[in-house]
């Protein structure tokens, strides 16, 4: 356990007085604060806070834990603004682990704006929708939809993207007004790696309407890119991350359908390391994260993360 950093959420909790404000502070999920902290009362063997559905308590343990910890982390955010005095600026290597769309569309055109901002930093992308290990890997920093494939990272929501129909839009302008309505054979469908059909559609509208619809058209691709390729060559409709087709929508390509309806949303979280998550280099890309990908889209700190085998991000 990285116990500077489970004293710095320690100490967030105790000031904002709630797991879930906490959690939002730091830009962590949060069952991760929740996990830290009961690892760090494992550690200790003491219970540090008191807590039921309504408030939080310290013990005399936590309060005594608590001054400690603030008097600890004040002299280590001494250390690190004496020596990133003296050193001038950010230098070394940051190693990202990126899906493959998300990475195109949004994080990759990103860190040209990070590069110029930190010359002495070099950073090195791999895009894949394999995620590997990532201390075993040498990971600084992946970034995951869902969930981390294990419980000694730290996962940061940083966007949340919302699904949309969408095609050509001489196609868009002959669907008929109710989705129930819509052909399945001309939607083009998402294919899980190790699933055996395309994933459905889901739309509501109002909280009460709800439709499902089961892609039935000629191709079916395990890759969103593919998919859009094949929505632009005329093919059919797709369901699409609306981030991966905002440059096709502008420039007149494609059209979304039933803009009226909502549908499924995927979060994006930032994962590090814990024993790394302290250091300068990789707190400013996390920052840069934050402060680039529009905070609007930003999943709500409440939401889950789930701990397990990771899935492959398209």
């Amino acid at each position: 356990m990285d116990r500077l950093w489970a004293m710095q959420v320690f100490v967030r909790v105790t000031e904002c007085g709630s797991f879930s404000r906490a959690a939002a502070s730091l830009n962590l999920a949060n069952a991760t604060v929740t996990a830290c902290v009961r690892n760090l009362e494992r550690h200790l063997g003491a219970t540090l806070i008191n807590r039921n559905t309504r408030f939080l308590c310290l013990t005399d343990a936590g309060e005594q834990f608590l001054l400690e910890s603030k008097q600890i982390l004040q002299a280590v955010e001494r250390a690190e603004v004496n020596i990133q005095a003296a050193v001038g600026e950010l230098r070394g290597t940051l190693r990202m682990e990126v899906p493959i769309a998300i990475g195109q569309t949004l994080i990759c055109p990103a860190l040209s704006l990070f590069a110029a901002r930190y010359p002495g930093l070099s950073v090195s992308v791999t895009l894949t929708n394999s995620t590997h290990n990532m201390i075993e890997s040498a990971i600084d920093v992946a970034i995951r939809m869902r969930r981390v494939e294990e419980a000694d990272l730290v996962a940061r929501p940083i966007y949340e993207g919302h699904y949309v129909v969408c095609g050509r839009p001489d196609l868009v302008d002959r669907l008929p007004e109710h989705p129930a309505q819509l052909d399945p054979r001309l939607c083009l469908g998402l294919v899980q790696e190790g699933g055996r059909g395309p994933l459905e559609w889901q739309l509501r509208r109002d909280g009460e309407e709800h439709v499902a619809v089961r892609p039935d058209g000629p191709l079916h691709f395990n890759s969103s890119s593919a998919l859009i390729g094949a929505a632009l060559r005329g093919s059919g409709l797709v369901h699409v991350l609306d981030a991966y087709i905002g440059a096709h929508v502008a420039s007149g390509e494609l059209a979304m359908a039933y803009p009226d309806w909502t549908t499924t949303t995927k979060p994006f979280y930032a994962v590090t390391p814990k024993t790394r998550v302290m250091s300068p280099k990789i707190r400013a890309l996390i920052d840069f994260l934050l402060e680039t990908l529009d905070p609007h889209r930003r999943p709500q700190a409440w939401q889950t993360i789930r701990v397990g085998a990771a899935a492959g991000g398209r």
